[in-house]
């Protein structure tokens, strides 16, 4: 393998990709330009939230756990992206809809299409599929799973509050890069509530096949959960120490019911 092969094996990023005259090769132009469309089609697009509803419904109806919708104060997807202030805070009607439903819960998880379509589409389901079986083999109490629409990440703060959860799950579409479009990434507060800031979340990022696959995933979601529940912290104040060979094992013999 030569030198420039290695450095590409070990990164999707653009390196080595080689010149033709002043400018770069033709194919590598294109590649460019398609990775970019599909970057500002994850943006504008919004997710098929029908689809979402009967995936998420094979998940959390065996559990007896329903499914809530949410929106944000944006009113269309120009505004959400001009306004980001307005994705972080949610309707009144949603507001009247979640307090219905207050409760005294360890946590809620949360779905938002944030700025990444496709990551929702293809990885939202996908990923609870494999999440939720391991958190519910911790027995916590959970609220109903919310599916929000137009929001960012700190629209989960405000529902968590409402509900009443000790600590909140946000699965968000990520900013697309042009290498990844589907990028979908976990924020994770305890004791959510309306004027938290980044520093009080912890977050996993690049969830997707191609990046952080789903079972390594959860482990490291469930891991954080349960020593967030355990010692009332989040955010910068709850340090990673899970160990790299206890990921790649698998085994979730060391994840405890924080609660």
């Amino acid at each position: 393998m030569s030198s420039k092969e290695f450095w590409k094996s070990l990164t999707s990023a653009r390196i080595g990709i080689g010149r033709s005259g002043g400018s770069i090769p033709t194919s590598e132009l294109l590649k460019f330009r398609l990775d970019h469309a599909r970057a500002r089609d994850a943006v504008l697009e919004e997710p098929n939230f029908d689809t979402l509803n009967l995936g998420l419904e094979k998940i959390f109806q065996p559990l007896g756990i329903e499914i809530l919708g949410a929106e944000s104060l944006a009113k269309s997807r120009e505004e959400y992206l001009l306004r980001p202030d307005l994705g972080r805070r949610i309707s009144e009607p949603s507001r009247s809809r979640l307090e219905s439903k207050k409760g005294k819960y360890d946590l809620v998880l949360i779905g938002v299409d944030g700025l990444s379509a496709k990551a929702i589409d293809s990885n939202l389901v996908s990923f609870l599929q494999v999440l939720v079986p391991i958190l519910s083999e911790q027995k916590y109490k959970m609220a109903p799973f919310v599916l929000g629409r137009l929001g960012r990440v700190a629209i989960g703060d405000e529902v968590g509050e409402i509900l009443g959860a000790k600590a909140v799950v946000l699965l968000i579409g990520e900013r697309p890069g042009l290498s990844s479009a589907d990028s979908l990434g976990m924020y994770l507060t305890f004791d959510p509530k309306l004027g938290k800031t980044d520093e009080s979340r912890n977050c996993i990022s690049n969830i997707r096949p191609d990046g952080l696959d789903f079972h390594k995933a959860s482990l490291k979601t469930a891991y954080l959960l349960s020593e967030s529940l355990k010692r009332g912290i989040s955010g910068v104040d709850l340090k990673d120490e899970m160990t790299p060979d206890f990921l790649e094992s698998g085994s979730k013999d060391s994840i405890s019911n924080g609660s």
